[in-house]
């Protein structure tokens, strides 16, 4: 038996009420699902930004301030003297931040002094052999060498001046110096012009926005904990957790005063600085679960019904020659075109929503590629849905044309 769209349309018309919140209830979920899975797949990329750092290898620690009356260079000095003696202990350094730390270091950079307003505002990594001690790649140039580097406070109050020289990752010399060689380059920052001396891949900065996560500049001073430096060591691949105890227990030893403010390995640090976006990727998709579910309920129900109400028509046409396939095959067809009002609906409340996040949230826009995905999502979801109710209306035997 041929089946025609017309009466399913015309059995449709009959029931608007029911067939129109089903078809909003479809659209809704499309639009929801379209933009929540384009968000989490958002945020997963984002979760997967590369740090520039051998993240197995580092840890980070935090001590208090050493008090008055006390020689901070030779203290640092020192410090730095007992983590390198620690057994798997391979570096240590004094850093002002760390890739996806708590601290934050960033400066404005201009092409000279004549210029008012800055170029760019890129995150500033002091401390000594910082590219080295983090593992990043230099792809030109050279270090900032040993006798380059001074204390940051003597730099400060002008007792010595450092080497103007920086070394820049390629996203700063990307933005800065679009098709040109960044080597050799100057950059107007700290009152002072510095000469680039080396490029590095990348190396992502404590924080920022997707477009300059990977804008960072090595400058030649070295760090005391008095301005807020850490203590980074570096330890063979998948020993940090290990050797960060000992080294907090070393430093501890030499000085049984001193306050452990944090230990926590670049592991840690890194989930904690993505902790919120996995919180939302793994609300969403629970999101998206729940509303998947009540809408193929929805569908369930819906045509359940509609089978009830339905099958004494269920039985003439049984009786009139229409076998179990054309039954199953005429409820799949109208929960199809349900779904495709739904789907035309939610297409366009997708965008809607989409716009509406790019405005206030600062989402990209939404991909032409995840439309199609949730229409087909949405269209199986419909066909198993209604799918059990079909097989209950198929079974209706042409004897029930017969029954009151």
């Amino acid at each position: 038996m041929r089946l025609d769209i017309a009466p399913i349309l015309a059995a449709l018309s009959r029931h608007r009420i029911t067939a129109t919140l089903l078809v909003l209830q479809i659209g809704l979920t499309c639009a929801i699902v379209c933009n929540a899975l384009f968000v989490v797949n958002d945020r997963l990329r984002w979760m997967d930004t590369p740090s520039g750092v051998e993240e197995d290898r580092l840890a980070n620690i935090d001590i208090s301030s050493p008090g008055k009356n006390v020689d901070i260079h030779a203290r640092t000095d020192a410090d730095l003297a007992v983590l390198r003696a620690v057994p798997g202990v391979e570096a240590a350094e004094a850093l002002n931040s760390v890739p996806f730390g708590t601290r934050s270091w960033s400066t404005n950079v201009r092409y000279s002094a004549d210029e008012k307003q800055p170029r760019a505002s890129v995150a500033e990594y002091y401390g000594k052999d910082v590219g080295p001690l983090f593992g990043a790649q230099l792809v030109e140039g050279r270090w900032i060498r040993d006798d380059e580097y001074q204390w940051i406070d003597d730099v400060e109050h002008k007792k010595v001046e450092a080497a103007h020289v920086i070394v820049v990752t390629q996203a700063v010399a990307r933005r800065l110096f679009p098709g040109k060689d960044a080597l050799g380059q100057t950059l107007y920052l700290h009152g002072a012009d510095f000469r680039i001396i080396g490029v590095i891949r990348e190396l992502a900065r404590a924080s920022g926005m997707r477009d300059n996560i990977g804008e960072v500049i090595l400058t030649p001073w070295r760090m005391l904990p008095t301005y807020g430096a850490g203590y980074v060591i570096r330890t063979a691949p998948g020993k940090a957790g290990a050797v960060l105890e000992a080294a907090a227990a070393a430093l501890k030893k030499q000085d049984p005063r001193r306050v452990i403010t944090e230990k926590i390995t670049f592991r840690e640090i890194r989930e904690l600085f993505f902790a919120s976006d996995r919180a939302l990727a793994a609300m969403l998709v629970g999101a998206c679960v729940v509303l998947l579910a009540v809408t193929a309920l929805g569908i369930v129900g819906l045509a359940s019904f509609w089978v009830g109400q339905r099958r004494r028509q269920i039985g003439v046409r049984r009786a009139l020659g229409a076998t179990r396939g054309d039954v199953l095959r005429y409820f799949q067809v109208e929960n199809f075109l349900l779904a495709s009002m739904g789907i035309g609906l939610g297409i366009v409340l997708a965008y809607a929503i989409n716009l509406v996040l790019m405005v206030h949230y600062e989402i990209p826009r939404l991909p032409l590629g995840y439309l199609p995905a949730s229409a087909l999502a949405l269209w199986l979801l419909g066909q198993l849905a209604v799918l059990a109710p079909a097989l209950r209306a198929a079974s209706v035997p042409p004897v029930e044309a017969t029954r009151g």
